[in-house]
This record gives structure tokens, C-alpha cells and sequence, in this order.
């Protein structure tokens, strides 16, 4: 008997939402069921991506709705609904409005598929993962957030223009928060096997780590009108595919923090391995004294915000 085509929901039609159904889709990963509040605006989508299929030639479907009970069974939910920054916006200032809307989306969508994971695209990132775990009743290795995998992207881009390389062959880890605290773990980076220090001096590493830790405003400044999309959809679309080919594969995402390096109680940005039941591990690395100030001080960062987001969790917000 064949098996069934594993389901995607993703709940926020805009760019990013978008943009990783597409890309669902065209790689056959899953069916996909695509919800937004605006009536008719998941509807259009899914049936222009549909039109499409005789040409991409992908064999999932794509439900555009406004109906939670439309998502049911799903096997993956991903969090892509909020408000987007715009220019002169951090991501802290997103907490308000965009934790009441997480708060709500997951609610419902767990309720129609109570043994979904969830995947949270939403910012700020790392207070979003933590206000979707308290409200899902999810084991924490079934909540995790997409930001790590973003970043590396990231900063392996502006290495790899820095050296004239293929991207691919850059390879590097990220720790920390999702944003300007966010820990490249430069011993740890290489191109083509060969350790960056050997290939870039410590002032470009500075200039490129710096310009990775302001990636998205850099992309908002442009834009004007939202936030990056491509990148954000290739990152999840990552996640994704580790999680429903079960590949144990080994990425840095933001996940569950109680006891690891001396933090407790936090979403924050690890290396994890990621397959068919969630987060599988997480990886304890052995850190530079600088590397381990660094972590605490993203943690200090990410824990400010939470503080600012913890009233969401009241009951009078329920």
C-alpha cells in the first residue's frame, strides 16, 4: 500500500507563506494546505500554483482556506502569519502584535492537528517559539524555530562573494538569537575544508559577521514595504525536508534551552539534529571563553524580549 503524501500547513499567505508552499510543492515533499485570515487571498494562491503544475510537473496539491478544520491531520504546521517589519523596526518591536497572533494561530491549528510539529517563521523569532510551545502542550522537541539555518545561509553568502566561491562550499554554525546577538562560530567555519582564518583576516571576518547579524534590516531597507522572503522560504523549506525524510540531518535552529550552557527555560538558536519526530539532540560544542560571553549575552538579549512577552500568556489574553 502506498503510503499518504505527508501535509503542510502554513498558516500566513503573505511572501514568506507564499513562497515555501511553492517550494513545497515543486520539490513533492508534501501536500500543502495554505490559510490566511483575508478571505479569498489562499484561495487565489493555491489555485495559481495549481495552474502551474502541468508545467513544474509536481504531483502534491495545494488547499488555499480560512477554515482551521481544513488543516487537520497535518503533519507539519508552520507559523508564518504576523506583521513584517518595516524600515527602522526591530524585531523586538514585532512582540505585541505579533505574539497575540501566534498565541491564536497555534491554538487553533493545534486543535485540528494535535500531532503536528511546529515550525515558527514569525519574529521575534526565538519569543515567538516559546509563546507557541507554552500555549501548544507540545513537547518541547516538537516546537522549533527557523533562524539559524537562515543565517548560516546568510553569512556562507557573504563569505563566499568575499572569496569568489561557491556558496555551497562554505561551511559554518551559528548559536544565539536570531538577530543583531547572534554567535558565528568562526572556528568552526571553513571553505572547502580549509578553516576561514587561513582565507580571510579577522577585520572582513568582523565586516561579514556584522552584516549577517543585520541581514534582514538590510533586506527591510531596501524593500521599504516588508521583510526578506527567498532566503526565509529556502531556510524552511530545509527544516522541512530533514523533517519528513527523517535525516537526523544536522542544522542550527532555534529550539527548547534548559540546562545547556548554563540556560534555562528559552528558545534559543542550537545545533540540532532534526528528523521525523522533531528535535532528535541537541549538540553541546565545547566554546571559546569569548564564544560563551557571547552566547550569554544573546540569551540576556532574547530573555528581555520574552519578559516583554510573557503578559501575552495570562489568562485574560486566553
Amino acid at each position: 500500500m502506498i503510503p499518504p503524501m505527508p501535509r503542510v500547513t502554513i498558516v500566513g499567505a503573505g511572501n514568506v507563506g507564499t513562497t515555501l508552499a511553492q517550494r513545497v510543492l515543486y520539490q513533492g515533499l508534501a501536500d500543502v494546505v495554505l490559510l490566511d485570515i483575508i478571505e479569498g487571498r489562499p484561495q487565489g494562491l493555491a489555485l495559481d500554483i495549481t495552474e502551474s503544475q502541468p508545467l513544474e510537473g509536481f504531483g502534491c496539491t495545494v488547499l488555499g482556506t480560512n477554515d482551521y478544520t481544513d488543516t487537520a491531520q497535518s503533519d507539519i504546521v508552520v507559523v508564518a502569519a504576523g506583521q513584517p517589519r518595516q524600515p527602522g523596526m526591530s524585531r523586538a518591536d514585532l512582540v505585541s502584535i505579533n505574539g497575540k497572533i501566534v498565541i491564536d494561530v497555534v491554538r487553533q491549528a493545534i486543535a485540528a492537528s494535535p500531532e503536528a510539529l511546529l515550525l515558527v517563521i514569525t519574529n521575534p523569532l526565538d519569543v515567538m517559539c516559546y509563546l507557541a510551545w507554552s500555549v501548544s502542550g507540545l513537547p518541547p522537541a516538537r516546537v522549533m524555530g527557523m533562524a539559524g539555518v537562515l543565517d548560516a545561509a546568510r553569512l556562507r553568502t557573504f563569505i563566499a562573494a568575499e572569496l569568489g566561491v561557491p556558496a555551497p562550499t562554505v561551511n559554518t554554525m551559528v548559536l544565539g538569537g536570531h538577530g543583531p546577538t547572534l554567535v558565528p562560530l568562526l572556528g568552526r567555519t571553513s571553505v572547502g575544508g580549509i578553516p576561514i582564518a587561513e582565507l580571510l583576516s579577522a577585520e572582513q571576518l568582523a565586516r561579514l559577521v556584522e552584516r549577517t547579524r543585520h541581514g534582514g534590516s538590510e533586506v527591510v531597507k531596501y524593500l521599504k514595504t516588508g521583510g526578506a522572503f527567498y532566503a526565509p522560504a529556502a531556510a524552511a523549506t530545509t527544516m522541512i525536508r530533514a523533517i519528513l525524510h527523517n535525516q537526523s540531518q544536522l542544522l542550527p535552529i532555534s529550539t527548547y534551552v534548559n540546562g545547556l550552557y548554563g540556560l534555562s527555560d528559552l528558545f534559543l538558536g542550537m545545533p540540532c539534529r532534526l528528523g521525523c519526530n522533531g528535535v532528535e539532540s541537541i549538540l553541546e560544542l565545547e566554546l571559546s571563553a569569548s564564544e560563551q560571553t557571547a552566547l550569554l549575552a544573546s540569551a540576556q538579549s532574547v530573555q528581555s524580549v520574552l519578559d516583554q512577552a510573557r503578559p501575552l500568556l495570562a489568562p485574560s489574553f486566553s
